[in-house]
């Protein structure tokens, strides 16, 4: 399985900021809007199945229903584990319109809460960026996925501001796929590796 990261925009999530009062007298901040994108290509060049999408999504908002606490960082790690101390948010609730997931995410009152928070109210617009696992074949098609959590991301300041890794551009690259799954199957033979390393950067000169 690999990790996958889909960031938004502020604007391209559809984000609605809401405000409740809450129990103690004070307010609950919550962020609404579309957390991940099915059924087109995206600036990472995947493309995610409707079909995957809805039941990833069901899964998760399963959880949330059956008491699980599924909790959000500020930006995005490198891996699926979730970093206690850079929470700023929990999941309340997750569904399906049309091709796309949405999700509703409470601030919670941590420190990074509160920088969410504190930003959020002084008008700067934040992305999301959904984290997940599943396998991406040649064609850029994703299958198997799960949905972990989702993260909110500074907001890029034009398209394309985000860097993408070079391990994304090769798994999106023309033979890219079976070079990976070459490496991984020759890790313990020292003239493969040889062979697939000179592959490797004939690959990775073109993507210059």
């Amino acid at each position: 399985m690999n990790l996958l990261s889909e960031n938004l925009t502020f604007d391209q999530a559809k984000m609605v900021i809401e405000s409740t009062e809450n129990p103690t007298g004070g307010k609950d901040l919550f962020l609404k809007g579309i957390c991940i994108q099915g059924g087109v290509r995206n600036a990472n060049e995947r493309v995610y199945p409707v079909n995957e999408i809805g039941r990833a999504v069901k899964t998760l908002n399963d959880q949330i229903t059956e008491g699980y606490s599924v909790l959000g960082e500020v930006d995005h790690p490198e891996g699926l584990n979730i970093n206690l101390d850079r929470v700023s948010h929990m999941m309340t609730n997750m569904w399906m319109e049309e091709n796309n997931g949405y999700g509703k995410m409470k601030i919670l009152p941590t420190p990074m809460g509160q920088l969410v928070k504190t930003m959020l109210e002084s008008g700067v617009k934040l992305g999301v960026s959904s984290r997940g696992s599943g396998e991406v074949n040649e064609s850029g098609n994703v299958s198997g996925f799960e949905i972990i959590t989702v993260d909110v991301v500074a907001q890029p300041s034009a398209p394309g501001a985000y860097p993408t890794p070079i391990y994304e551009h090769l798994m999106n690259a023309r033979g890219g796929y079976k070079a990976y799954e070459l490496a991984q199957a020759t890790k313990h033979d020292d003239k493969a590796q040889k062979y697939l390393k000179e592959s490797l950067i004939n690959i990775i000169n073109k993507l210059q």
